[in-house]
C-alpha cells in the first residue's frame, strides 16, 4: 500500500501544540512507510479564518521541520489543497448522494430548529433533527422552493441496523443507527460541512489513513455511512489520545493553560519558538506525548523516531504536558549541540533582546553558558552584562561573604593590580593569578571571586569567572573592577 496520510487544519487561530502532535504523527507514519505527507487547509467557515493563523501555521510546521509533500505552496496532483477552492466538488457530491436517494433537502428555518430543540429539552429528550423534511413530497418541495427558501443537504441515515468499524487504536465499536441523526452535509450559503467534505476529499485524495485527535470519534460512524452511501472504501482510522493540562487535571486549553501552582504555561507552537525550545526538542519531546517504543527510552533523534514510529505504539489514554520534562530534554539537545551551530541559535535570540552582539563574542560565551541553559532565551539574563556600557548595583554586593565592604575593597585593589600586570588574559592564567592571590590575602577563593564577580558583572551569580573575564577582556574586566572599587570607597565615606 502506497501509505498517504493527510493534515488538515482549520486556521481559525495560531498553532498549538495539539495540532503540531496530529500533524508530527501523520509525518512519522508517512515517513516510516516512505508514503506521502498531505497538507489541507479546511477554511470553509469563513467567518472564523484568519489569514495570520494561516501562516502562522506553515512557519510553524517549516520550524518543527514537518515538511510537507503536498499541499499550500508546494502543489501536488490531488490539488486544489484549500477546501474554499474545491465548493464545486462539494455540491456535486450532495447532489448524487441526493439522487441516490441517500440524502435529501431540508427546508427547515433557523427558527423552526430553535423551537425543536427546545421542546426536545424540555421533557429531557435526545437532541437531533426530527427528520421533518426526509420524507417531502415534489410538490412540498416545490412549495418551499416557491417561497425561495434555498435548503440544506442532510445525509439520510439509515432508521435500522447497526455501524460497526474499526479504529486501530481503540479496537472495533458498533453503533445503532437510531441514536444518530440526519446530519448536515451542505449548507445553504454554498458551504459543506465537516462531514462532507472530509469524506470527499480523503477520498479523492486517495488518503489512506485518517489520524486526528479523539474529539473526532463520534463521527466516524456518520462518516463511515457516507463512504458506504458513495460505495467508496473507508480509510484506515486512528484517533490519538487527548493531551492533559500539566496537573493532569482537564483537557490542554486551546489558548492557555495552566499548573498546579496557578502559573499559565504556553499552548502554541510559535510561544515555545520564542521561549528558546529548540524544533528537534519540540519534535523528540511530542512523539512522547502519546506514544512510545518501550518504557524508558527518551530520546530520539529525528531519524530513530521516523525508523521506529508505528501506530502500536501509540497509546490510547491520554497523557500530560509536562513542561518540566520539556524544559529538561530541551537543556540535553542545547548541550548536544555543536559550539557554532548553539552560538549561531544565540546570536538572534540576543539580538531580539535589544543587544548588538558580534559573533565573536557569541562564540566565547557558548562554553561560560552550555551547560545552564534550558532556553536559548536564558542566554538574555545569563550575559546581558556583557553588552551594557557599565554595570549598576547596590554598593553592599561587593562585600565578600564574611568580609566588611572596607576588606572588599582592599582585595579589589589588589586584585586590579595583580590583573593589570599580567602577560596575557587567558582563563589559565587568568585562574593562576587570582588563585595566588587568595593565597596571599588569606582568604577563600569564594571571598574573593565573588567581590570581582559583582565588580565585573553586577550580579552574585554569573557564568564562569575566569571565562567571564576572558570575554569581558583585560580592558572592560579593569575598568569595571576600577569603577566598582569607587562605588565601595564612596560608600565607605558616606558611612
Amino acid at each position: 500500500m502506497n501509505i498517504r496520510v493527510r493534515f488538515a487544519p482549520s486556521p481559525t487561530g495560531y498553532f498549538h501544540v495539539g495540532g503540531a502532535r496530529t500533524a508530527l504523527y501523520n509525518w512519522l507514519l508517512a515517513r516510516h512507510h516512505g508514503g506521502t505527507f498531505v497538507l489541507r487547509i479546511e477554511d470553509t467557515d469563513q467567518t472564523r479564518y484568519q489569514p495570520e493563523a494561516f501562516d502562522d501555521l506553515l512557519t510553524s510546521l517549516r520550524w518543527l521541520g514537518l515538511e510537507w509533500d503536498e499541499g499550500p505552496e508546494v502543489g501536488g496532483d490531488y490539488g486544489p489543497y484549500f477546501q474554499s477552492q474545491r465548493l464545486a466538488l462539494y455540491q456535486e457530491y450532495a447532489r448524487q448522494l441526493v439522487d441516490e436517494g441517500h440524502a435529501y433537502y431540508c427546508y427547515c428555518s433557523p427558527e423552526r430548529l430553535a423551537q425543536m430543540r427546545q421542546a426536545q429539552r424540555a421533557p429531557g429528550m435526545p437532541s437531533g433533527y426530527d427528520r421533518h423534511c426526509r420524507d417531502l413530497t415534489a410538490q412540498q418541495q416545490e412549495a418551499y422552493e416557491a417561497q425561495g427558501i434555498v435548503p440544506v443537504v442532510r445525509f439520510k441515515t439509515p432508521l435500522e441496523g447497526v455501524t460497526t468499524y474499526v479504529d486501530v487504536i481503540r479496537g472495533q465499536s458498533a453503533v445503532d443507527n437510531r441514536t444518530l441523526d440526519d446530519l448536515v452535509l451542505f449548507k445553504s450559503d454554498g458551504f459543506p460541512t465537516y462531514h462532507l467534505a472530509n469524506v470527499v476529499d480523503d477520498h479523492l485524495m486517495d488518503i489512506t489513513h485518517i489520524m486526528r485527535g479523539d474529539e473526532w470519534l463520534p463521527s466516524v460512524p456518520r462518516h463511515v455511512l457516507l463512504y458506504q452511501a458513495f460505495g467508496w472504501e473507508p480509510p484506515v482510522f486512528a484517533h490519538l489520545p487527548v493531551i492533559l493540562s500539566p496537573t493532569g487535571k482537564g483537557k490542554m486549553s486551546k489558548r492557555k493553560t495552566v499548573g498546579a501552582g496557578g502559573q499559565e504555561y504556553n499552548v502554541l507552537v510559535r510561544d515555545f519558538r520564542q521561549k528558546g525550545y529548540l524544533p528537534e526538542a519540540m519534535i523528540n519531546f511530542l512523539a512522547l506525548v502519546g506514544w512510545g517504543y518501550d518504557d524508558k527510552t527518551e530520546q530520539f533523534s529525528r531519524e530513530e523516531l521516523i525508523h521506529y514510529f508505528t501506530l502500536d505504539g501509540v497509546n490510547k489514554s491520554a497523557a500530560a504536558f509536562s513542561y518540566d520534562k520539556l524544559d529538561w530534554l530541551n537543556g540535553v539537545y542545547i548541550r548536544a549541540l555543536e559550539a557554532d551551530d548553539l552560538a549561531a541559535r544565540l546570536l538572534p535570540v540576543l539580538r531580539g533582546a535589544g543587544f548588538d552582539p558580534d559573533p565573536e563574542t557569541v562564540q566565547g560565551l557558548v562554553p561560560l553558558v552550555r551547560e545552564r541553559l534550558k532556553r536559548l532565551t536564558d542566554v538574555v539574563d545569563m550575559t546581558d552584562f556583557f553588552f551594557a556600557g557599565e554595570v549598576t548595583y547596590d554598593p553592599a554586593l561587593l562585600a565578600g561573604k564574611k568580609m566588611t565592604l572596607a576588606e572588599s575593597t582592599a582585595a579589589l585593589e589588589k586584585a586590579i593590580t595583580a590583573l593589570a600586570l599580567l602577560p596575557d588574559f587567558e582563563e589559565n592564567t587568568l585562574e593562576a593569578a587570582l588563585r595566588a592571590l587568595v593565597d596571599e590575602l588569606g582568604l577563600k577563593a569564594g571571598q574573593l571571586f565573588g567581590v570581582i564577580r559583582v565588580a565585573v558583572t553586577g550580579k552574585t551569580v554569573s557564568p564562569p569567572l575566569f571565562g567571564t573575564l576572558h570575554v569581558l577582556g583585560r580592558e572592560r574586566s579593569l575598568a569595571r573592577m576600577r569603577q566598582a572599587l569607587q562605588t565601595g570607597k564612596r560608600a565607605l565615606a558616606d558611612k
